[in-house]
C-alpha cells in the first residue's frame, strides 16, 4: 500500500492521521511510529509492514484510550479490557493493553480488591455484598481471600443497622422480618442477622 497523506492532529500532540491508497484505509499513528516505519508521502509499504503497522497503531490507540478511561479511577484488568472492547478495540489489543497497564502499575487487581472491601465495609455492607462487588468488578477469585481478610466487625455492623431500623422498639413479626430482610439485602449472613436480633432482644428486654 502507498502512503498518500500524513496529517497532524489539531488537538493531540505527536498524533498523526495516515491515509493509504488515496483514502481506502486510514490509520492513527504516533510520531514514533512515523519514525520507526520511515513513513512519508509516497512510501510503499509491503504486506508485512502493513500488518505490523496496523497492529502497532491499534495497540498505541488502545493504550491512549485506556489511560483516558482510567483517569483518576481504579479499575480491574477485566473492567478496562471490557471497556476497551466496548469502544471498538480488538480483543487482542485490549488484552495486551490491560497487561501493559498492569506492568506499569496503573492497574493492580489486588490493591483494587482491598479498596473495594474497605469501601463497602465502611458503608455498612456485609460479606455477601462485598463478594458480589468483587465478582461484578472482575476481581480474580484467587485474590478474594486476602482482600476479605481485611473485613472485620460485620456482626457489629449488622447490629448497628438493626438498631437504626428499629429505633429501640420491638416490632411485630412482620416488622422484624422487614428489618432482617433489609440486612440480608445489604449482604449480611443469616448467622450475623440472627446474632443481631438476639442481641437486640436482650438489649431491649424482650425474650
Amino acid at each position: 500500500m502507498t502512503v498518500t497523506a500524513i496529517v497532524p492532529s489539531k488537538h493531540v500532540k505527536d498524533r498523526y492521521y495516515l491515509e493509504l491508497d488515496g483514502g481506502t484505509e486510514k490509520l492513527t499513528v504516533t510520531i514514533n511510529q512515523i519514525a520507526d516505519y520511515s513513513l512519508f508521502t509516497g512510501r510503499e509499504l509491503t504486506v508485512e509492514e502493513m500488518e505490523s503497522l496496523r497492529k502497532d497503531a491499534s495497540l498505541s490507540g488502545a493504550r491512549a484510550t485506556a489511560l483516558r478511561i482510567l483517569g483518576d479511577r481504579n479499575m480491574s484488568v477485566r473492567e478496562i479490557t471490557d471497556r476497551l472492547v466496548a469502544k471498538g478495540t480488538g480483543e487482542e489489543a485490549a488484552a495486551e493493553t490491560a497487561q501493559w497497564l498492569e506492568d506499569i502499575g496503573a492497574v493492580n487487581d489486588a490493591e483494587y480488591a482491598s479498596l473495594i472491601v474497605r469501601h463497602y465495609a465502611a458503608k455498612g455492607y456485609g460479606i455477601s455484598r462485598v463478594k458480589n462487588e468483587l465478582h461484578r468488578r472482575g476481581i480474580p477469585r484467587e485474590l478474594w481471600d486476602d482482600a476479605l481478610a481485611e473485613l472485620s466487625g460485620t456482626e457489629e455492623a449488622a447490629y448497628a443497622m438493626l438498631c437504626s431500623r428499629l429505633g429501640g422498639e420491638m416490632p411485630d413479626r412482620a416488622g422484624l422480618k422487614k428489618a432482617t430482610d433489609a440486612l440480608f439485602r445489604r449482604g449480611f449472613t443469616w448467622d450475623e442477622i440472627k446474632s443481631a436480633v438476639e442481641r437486640y432482644k436482650n438489649e431491649t428486654g424482650e425474650s
